[in-house]
């Protein structure tokens, strides 16, 4: 192509392209990660997901608001949600048990017990980096409506009372500082019907506390403009003052119109095309359409591969406390990383939640699940990071189960492997299969055995087999039954160990 045309004639096309994307509302083409969009579904709904994110695979957010003083479960964060609701809940009785009748001590009067006076978000943002997170962040609002940053909209924010410190702010730098990628999660949505503000009987029903319990209105009202705005409006300053890389919204977005939900999300992605940054939002449940974010399963993972790509967040705490629950069990390490490998090897991502104590420290059984897991991938992590699903996920006997209504996730808390029950990523020439419990002195991996509509692979194609932390070239014979690996003498870590299979030529 000579000179002229490349001058004239692409800017030419390039700029009739974007005219008739404007005027029609339509996307010619999928929408690239640093090009500007328009509020509407057409234009929205064909991201992609930034490459940081497919590289990266592992991240972790923090639950940490009011909802950690009374620190009750089994799930921390809808422990004043159960409480309002009725009187006869376990949760209404504990709070009068405890602190006195609801009607004189209602949940604003948490807010001067949340303290914070331990909170080091560069000792946070640390853990992440020492976990092997490649992306962190706090939920910025949880149903709550307490703001854990400082915001014009709300008097009810982190930065005015209880710490008195700009949570979402200190966090942004730290995280930044250590070229992590950041996260801020949503969940105000649901602050509409949250607290049964139509109750006179509590504190909720007095207008002087709507800016945390939200607007007063009759049950099963729809949400009000005035709340749509305020909705959007701490989203959008989110966006403007700490420049997120990653936008997460909670359920509770089908309460939200589409226009408003339009026109957060151009704001946010043409935010990002003037910053040349890629970025991401995620949603659940449905609530935005296919295209115009990347879906998380909450608790929950495939159970096959999948074409679409797919994020899906957890927590470390051995149940779904979210936030910090007094007496709580914890993930094991072989558990996280059992759940990781998992998801990995299916297209999928982890976003792994912490629930930090109401002083702003991080529990030692959530420090040591981390730190353990970050051990584990700094021996292992060339098999997750940068890595791509191979053909099929795996092989073993350990399944996933599904749920009541047959949904093809499921969060399995205490999946016990065997050392037959393998993953599969592959990256380059090299294809990693993750064998999730170690498996004596041999291995075998059958789906690399040639057979009728399954080639496997020829004995011919290997350079080389090793096992990621021990480096040494390992024996191995290809049969009819599949692969078989001698494994090292000494292991090179306690959980899922890593066969490097490199091929001569790509996988």
């Amino acid at each position: 192509m000579n000179t002229i045309t490349q001058t004239t004639i692409i800017p030419r096309l390039l700029a009739a392209l974007a005219l008739l994307s404007a005027v029609t509302g339509q996307a010619a083409e999928p929408t690239a990660l640093n090009q500007p969009c328009q509020p509407t579904w057409n234009s929205l709904c064909n991201r992609q997901t930034p490459q940081w994110l497919r590289d990266g695979k592992f991240g972790i957010y923090t639950h940490w608001g009011v909802y950690a003083v009374p620190a009750q479960g089994p799930n921390a964060t809808w422990f004043a949600n159960h409480a309002y609701q009725g009187t006869n809940t376990p949760e209404h009785k504990y709070w009068e048990a405890t602190y006195g009748p609801m009607g004189k001590f209602g949940y604003k009067d948490f807010i001067p017990l949340f303290t914070g006076e331990k909170f080091n978000a560069d000792e946070w943002a640390d853990l992440f980096q020492r976990a092997g997170a490649r992306f962190a962040g706090p939920v910025a609002v949880h149903h709550d409506g307490f703001c854990m940053w400082d915001t014009k909209y709300s008097d009810w924010n982190a930065a005015k009372m209880g710490p008195k410190r700009d949570v979402v702010g200190e966090l942004a730098i730290a995280i930044k500082k250590r070229n992590l990628k950041f996260v801020t999660a949503f969940h105000h949505a649901e602050n509409w019907w949250y607290f049964p503000t139509w109750n006179t009987n509590y504190d909720c029903g007095d207008p002087r506390y709507s800016g945390l319990y939200g607007p007063i209105h009759e049950r099963n009202a729809v949400p009000t403009q005035a709340f749509l705005e305020d909705w959007k409006n701490k989203v959008v300053e989110v966006v403007d003052k700490y420049d997120p890389d990653f936008v997460w919204f909670d359920f509770g977005l089908n309460q939200i119109t589409d226009s408003y939900k339009q026109d957060v999300l151009a704001y946010y992605y043409n935010h990002a095309a003037a910053e040349h940054k890629e970025v991401v939002v995620t949603y659940k449940n449905h609530h935005l359409p296919p295209g115009a974010g990347l879906l998380d399963l909450e608790l929950g993972q495939e159970n096959d591969l999948t074409y679409n790509d797919w994020i899906t967040d957890s927590t470390v705490d051995d149940g779904q406390g979210w936030g910090y629950v007094k007496g709580q069990g914890y993930k094991t390490v072989e558990n996280l990383v059992i759940n990781l490998a998992d998801r990995v090897s299916k297209n999928g991502y982890l976003l792994l939640n912490v629930g930090p104590k109401p002083d702003g420290t991080i529990p030692d059984e959530a420090k040591s699940a981390l730190l353990g897991l970050g051990a584990w991938l700094k021996i292992n992590g060339e098999a997750i990071y940068g890595t791509v699903p191979w053909e099929i996920p795996g092989e073993g006997p350990t399944q996933l189960a599904t749920n009541k209504k047959g949904s093809s996730f499921n969060e399995n808390n205490h999946l016990h492997c065997t050392g037959e029950d393998i993953r599969f990523t592959t990256k380059g020439n090299a294809l990693y299969a993750i064998v999730l419990a170690w498996p004596g002195d041999k291995v075998l991996i059958k789906s690399l055995a040639p057979k009728f509509n399954w080639p496997g692979i020829y004995s011919s194609e290997i350079a080389s087999v090793t096992m990621l932390g021990d480096g040494q070239e390992l024996k191995w014979e290809l049969t009819k039954q599949g692969l078989s690996i001698e494994t090292p003498r000494t292991k090179p870590c306690d959980y899922a160990c890593v066969f490097k299979l490199e091929r001569k030529g790509p996988f």
